[in-house]
């Protein structure tokens, strides 16, 4: 078998799948909802304050709203690690003999030989137990392991940033056709989000543009459509 070069590089992204999806999710809700809330005020409104007023407030709320979210998430995702972790902890102390079989049939189904398994479970107890029970028994490792902190940091800033985009429209575009320029401002911004998306993670980047453009129009248009059903003038 030939050595690896030194300079050979693997490019996988999984490990980035964590806070990728948390980052694109607050991002995407931020522009998306964000955009979708000021058309449909301004759809029911000829006047600017009261459109830049409720996509401020939007913003601000679903920024919270959606680190808040995520964080209680990927906290009830931890706590049920741990407990998963305390109870294998126990499990090893009362059976370890049991427990080495069970590690030896996952390696034996995943291809291994029965013999070559029980071989490759007892080394690897041998070395840590614990550790090798909780990445291929229980599928917890590095990767896969939540990060409650680290998941509302990226959502909670990310839909800031996002939210953002569609606030400036608001705030700095003439006001005539207000409804329109931010739905194509939106679109425009959904679709850079989709092509960084798919190129961070090494995924397509066509369907990721039509992902969001097609789910951003329907958000949007229905919006557009409540406000200009209500029509009220405020202000």
């Amino acid at each position: 078998m030939s050595e690896i070069p030194d300079d050979y590089l693997e490019n996988h992204y999984i490990h980035r799948s964590n806070w990728l999806r948390a980052a694109v999710l607050g991002a995407n809700d931020g522009i998306l909802s964000t955009a979708s809330l000021a058309i449909g005020v301004a759809a029911a409104s000829d006047l600017r304050a009261p459109v830049v007023l409720a996509t401020l407030a939007g913003l601000v709320a679903g920024a919270l709203s959606m680190a808040a979210g995520e964080y209680v998430s990927v906290s009830s995702q931890t706590d049920v690690e741990k407990a998963d972790i305390e109870r294998e902890k126990i499990e090893l102390e009362e059976m370890p003999e049991i427990e080495l079989q069970r590690l030896a049939e996952i390696y034996e189904k995943r291809g291994l030989k029965k013999e070559t398994a029980l071989l490759v479970a007892k080394e690897l107890t041998e070395k840590d137990a614990l550790a090798a029970h909780i990445r291929d028994e229980l599928g917890i490792n590095e990767i896969t392991q939540a990060k409650p902190i680290q998941a509302a940091m990226a959502s909670g800033a990310s839909f800031t940033i996002g939210g953002l985009l569609p606030f400036l429209v608001v705030l700095f575009l003439p006001l005539d056709s207000m409804e329109y320029t931010l739905y194509g401002s939106a679109l425009f911004f959904l679709i850079i989000l989709g092509t960084l998306a798919a190129k961070t993670g090494g995924s397509s980047i066509k369907k990721a543009i039509l992902r969001v453009t097609f789910w951003g129009t329907v958000a949007m248009g229905l919006t557009a459509l409540v406000g200009y059903l209500f029509n009220v003038n405020v202000g």
